[in-house]
């Protein structure tokens, strides 16, 4: 399996160990599968997909080969380096002796050359050929858009829907499309490890639904009771406007949106529906568009979101340097520590250590932290938008708005790297300790290594703001740790000291939140 730390890997694993397979996943970080309830069930083995050897030790004794991974928002060269992925992929597993490969991979509109696709499906395309050129048998599933909870495509629609009641959109909400949802998706992947031998081609996958963007955005108002939408179509917003359209009103940065909105350009409709002779649809037939629409706002609402589309981090951030390292190297590190002595117990601070982000906020100086998330996506980041994969318990790889949890030890660290733009790198880390007296502490490092003179600007010109910003968010933490404390010692007292309702009257004053961190 690689992929295991994207959207669709991450949920089939566990769909292919319920189905009574050995897997091992190949992935470049490691500690992003820890956390993942079925990390103990599989083999992981470290490497990348761009060296060759680490490829042929991952895939050797293997039988099913999935290759769920691209390049996209990688940079321009994107293609290039899907391209020599593949390649690798391709003859290491022939070498190796695998007896299939399953791609994932895009829709190919009828009747359109293939120099005039977007090259985000052009890539695909190219990806799907060179796997099926390999000698393997290889069964390539083509799916236009991926309806189920965290995906980008159902985080677009979700939000443009919700938060425009009016709009003025691209023509491509017109284009007619075919989406599918996410567990049929699994399903037809789990199907592909067993096909015959004889069978290497690709298959259009889609859902029992043929529909426009438009028709998508109405249909999801209806089933979330949202009134309907006034939606009026213009021909002057291009690609790129298009891409960042969608980045200012949803989660997703146009980086993202772009292949997304490029893909719309052309309809995207199966041709076929070959893949039923071999894996048949379930006895209920395929999950409708309203049926997916209304699993995935389930999930989203019981915050049983598996995996999202932020799931994969940003390209190269795995092999920088961490600000652990005891031969740490990479020049400068500027650091700034802050440190608060705590009136509550340890579990009560990791509570509000481990809740911090996404609806939450981030303790300090809301107007700060929203700005530099705007800034973020003007400049094609990702911004703060991404929120929280759950609303409680983080594990390492989550995304968390603009960072991403690269190391998580319950009850005493967590570290955030950031994944804003940035002319350097970024660290954050929040800590649960005691003092020499066993009192509970609370300690923050924000760490930054600058590339370049622009790194070292960027942190002086920021500098005057943190005794705002890091500053206030330590205190308002222990604040809000030590609130949590009061309320939770609050029935007790009531129950010592006097009358339930005055008891309870204290609690509702204890526990009102502190102010200036949501």
């Amino acid at each position: 399996m690689t992929g295991a730390s994207g959207y669709i890997g991450g949920r089939l694993v566990p769909e292919l160990l319920d189905a009574g397979y050995a897997v091992r996943c190949l992935v470049r970080t490691p500690e992003k599968l820890r956390d993942h309830p079925w990390a103990d069930r599989v083999e992981i083995v470290q490497g990348d997909l761009t060296d060759a050897d680490s490829v042929a030790a991952a895939l050797k004794g293997v039988a099913v080969a999935y290759y769920l991974v691209h390049a996209l928002g990688t940079g321009a060269d994107f293609e290039e380096t899907d391209r020599r992925a593949a390649t690798i992929f391709a003859a290491r597993a022939k070498e190796a002796g695998v007896r299939r490969i399953v791609y994932l991979g895009g829709p190919l509109p009828a009747g359109v050359d293939e120099r005039d696709l977007s090259p985000h499906l052009r890539s695909r395309a190219e990806v799907g050929r060179i796997l099926g050129a390999s000698g393997v048998p290889t069964a390539v599933l083509r799916a236009a858009i991926i309806i189920g909870s965290g995906s980008a495509s159902f985080e677009m629609l979700r939000y443009l829907t919700e938060r425009l009641p009016v709009m003025v959109t691209p023509r491509w909400v017109r284009t007619r499309v075919q989406p599918i949802a996410v567990r049929d998706v699994l399903r037809y992947l789990v199907g592909c490890a067993s096909l015959p031998e004889d069978v290497s081609r690709a298959f259009d996958i889609g859902g029992p639904d043929v529909l426009s963007y438009r028709d998508m955005m109405q249909r999801y108002a209806w089933v979330a009771g949202l009134p309907r939408r006034l939606i009026v179509p213009v021909p002057v917003l291009t690609p790129n406007l298009s891409s960042l359209w969608v980045g200012l009103v949803t989660p997703v940065p146009p980086s993202i949106a772009r292949p997304l909105t490029e893909s719309l350009r052309h309809e995207v409709v199966c041709r076929e529906n070959d893949i039923a002779d071999h894996i048949p649809d379930p006895p209920g037939g395929k999950v409708s568009f309203e049926r997916a629409v209304a699993l995935a706002l389930k999930r989203v609402g019981e915050a049983d979101v598996t995996t999202r589309w932020s799931s994969a981090s940003v390209p190269g951030a795995p092999s920088d340097p961490l600000p652990t390292d005891p031969d740490w190297s990479g020049g400068t590190l500027y650091t700034d520590r802050r440190a608060r002595r705590v009136d509550a117990s340890p579990e009560d601070l990791w509570r509000v250590v481990e809740g911090i982000g996404g609806e939450n906020g981030w303790y300090s100086f809301p107007l700060a932290w929203a700005v530099r998330g705007w800034l973020d996506r003007m400049v094609g980041g990702v911004g703060l938008r991404r929120g929280r994969r759950d609303a409680a318990h983080l594990r390492a790889g989550d995304s968390l708005d603009f960072w991403r949890v690269e190391e998580i030890e319950p009850g005493r660290l967590l570290r955030l790297r950031a994944e804003m733009r940035l002319p350097g790198l970024a660290w954050l880390e929040l800590m649960v300790g005691h003092d020499r007296h066993g009192r509970t502490v609370y300690l923050q490092r924000a760490l930054f290594h600058p590339h370049g003179l622009a790194g070292h600007a960027y942190w002086w010109v920021i500098s005057p703001f943190h005794t705002a910003v890091f500053g206030g968010m330590a205190r308002n933490i222990a604040r809000a740790a030590s609130t949590q404390a009061r309320r939770d010692r609050a029935p007790e007292r009531g129950a010592l000291q006097g009358p339930p309702g005055r008891a309870a009257g204290r609690a509702g004053a204890a526990g009102r939140p502190a102010g200036g961190h949501r």
